[in-house]
Formats: structure tokens, C-alpha cells, sequence
């Protein structure tokens, strides 16, 4: 599932996300378990000119039995081969339609599972100020904008909510439908709910004035926040690995904070936990 964030600040445009892909595997007359791998690459990055974008993934893990990264070689080559710089809005509808017609053509016709979501953020050539879009396939494959006017700066984020939203908004995302069922409360009603919880349990986070850095510790705190309370509860740790952290700017494009290494037997190296 993991826990995908991208800020849009002022200075710049922050996406973070884990390294954890859980599958389900399933021996013949045997039950369905969980099966993670942690050195998944769910933050997309792409090669000039299009390097003031970047994306990332959650969600459904796999489009057949490949990562979305897995798919990049094919994006840009046979997409990009002969395009001039998109904008952030032209690349997020680019990248949705090529991977809606890989889920099309390598995913069953019955399938129930979760969206693959994807979170785009980057900068317009000449533009003064980010954008961020976001579109699920195969249900929503139409990006829809975040934060959208010039000024409007805030955070996008997905996946295994459970633990942020806490400490975000004061409560686990599941609590207004259970509120909803046991006081037998209108539409309505709720959203009076939501909104006066907004008013009086959100965290205050000021993104107007918040530096570059403090959105890349926003973030980073959120997901590892995320991987602590899950290594220690019962439930399903869908947030784990490495985390992979990048800024982009208006001048220097997408810049790698951290990143996930391979290494050696021989040239072992502390690797983040849990």
C-alpha cells in the first residue's frame, strides 16, 4: 500500500514516499499471506527535458506481475522519443494514458482491487510556482489539479493513512463513516462534522512561509512516523524500506535528497529500519 506525500511549497515542490510493495502469494489449496519486498523504486524520476517532474506511486503495487517504475524504459523511449518539454499538466495525462493501457492490456477484467494512484509534481517551463496533479488508474485516469492556483501551497498525500491522518488532522480517516453508522448521521451532518473537527483538531502547518527543507522534514516525518506505529501494532505494515526523498525547483529541476543504493556482500551498509 505505502504512504505516498508531495508537498507543494513555496520554494519548491517535495516528493517522498517508502520502498515497500506487499503482494499476496498463494500456494495451490493453501491460504493468501502477505508478501513484502523492500527495495521498490515508487518515486519516478525522467530523463531531460522533462527533469522538473517527478511522481510518485501507491496503491495497487503491480500493472500484471511489473512495478510501474519497471515500465520507464518504455515510457520515454517510445513517448518522449521527438517531445519538446511538457507542462506538469501534459506529462501527468502522458503518463496516465500509457499506464492505463498497460493495466487495459495486462490486468483482469474482474479485478477489485485497489487503483494505482499516481501523484505528479513539478514546474511549467517559466512558471514561477509549482503543480502538483494526481490520477488513479484504471477508475480516475483524468489528472486532477492540487493546491491549483499559483499561491495555493499544501500537501497531497495517499496510501496507508491511518497513523498521518492522526497526526494531521487529529483523527484516523475511518472515524466519520463509523460515527456516521452509529449515530445514524445525514451527509450532511458529517460534513458539518468534518468541517468544524477541521477547524478545531487540524495541525496548523503555515505551508505559505514553510522552507524547502522544513516541507523534506514534513514529509520524511509522516512516512517514518508511519513505519514506527506500524512495526509496533497488529495489522498491515504496508510501510517499510528505504525512503526516497526529492525536491524540484524551478532552476535546478528534480534533485535527489535520498535515495536508496544497491550494495555488495562485501560493502554492506546501515541500511534504514525498520
Amino acid at each position: 500500500m505505502s504512504l505516498g506525500v508531495v508537498i507543494k511549497g513555496p520554494e519548491g515542490v517535495v516528493l517522498a514516499i517508502d520502498s515497500r510493495v506487499t503482494l499476496e502469494a498463494q500456494k495451490e489449496g493453501g491460504p493468501r499471506i502477505p508478501v513484502n519486498f523492500d527495495n521498490a523504486t515508487k518515486l519516478l524520476s525522467f530523463s531531460e527535458p522533462h527533469n522538473y517532474v517527478g511522481c510518485v506511486t501507491y496503491g495497487a503495487a503491480v500493472i500484471g506481475l511489473r512495478t510501474a517504475h519497471s515500465y520507464l524504459p518504455e515510457f520515454e523511449q517510445l513517448v518522449f522519443a521527438e517531445k519538446e518539454r511538457l507542462s506538469v499538466e501534459e506529462y501527468s495525462k502522458e503518463l496516465s494514458q500509457f499506464f492505463l493501457n498497460l493495466w487495459n492490456k495486462n490486468m483482469p477484467s474482474d479485478y477489485s482491487g485497489p487503483n494505482m494512484t499516481f501523484v505528479v509534481g513539478g514546474y511549467d517551463p517559466d512558471a514561477a510556482y509549482g503543480k502538483v496533479f494526481l490520477f488513479d488508474v484504471p477508475q480516475h485516469p483524468i489528472p486532477k489539479p492540487r493546491n491549483s492556483g499559483d499561491k495555493e501551497f499544501g500537501m497531497t498525500w495517499g496510501g496507508q493513512l491511518e497513523i498521518a491522518s492522526r497526526i494531521i488532522h487529529g483523527f484516523d480517516p475511518t472515524l466519520p463513516s463509523i460515527i456516521k453508522r452509529i449515530l445514524n448521521l445525514s451527509d450532511e451532518q458529517i460534513e458539518h462534522l468534518l468541517s468544524e473537527l477541521g477547524k478545531n483538531l487540524t495541525f496548523p502547518i503555515p505551508y505559505d512561509v514553510l522552507p524547502l527543507q522544513d516541507c523534506v522534514d514534513l514529509a520524511i516525518f509522516l512516512i517514518r512516523a508511519t513505519m514506527v506505529a506500524q512495526h509496533l501494532a497488529i495489522g498491515v505494515r504496508g510501510v517499510g524500506g528505504p525512503i526516497d526523498v526529492a525536491v524540484v525547483t524551478r532552476t535546478e529541476g528534480l534533485k535527489y535528497i535520498q535515495q536508496k543504493v544497491m550494495y555488495g556482500e562485501g560493502d554492506r551498509v546501515i541500511r534504514e529500519q525498520p
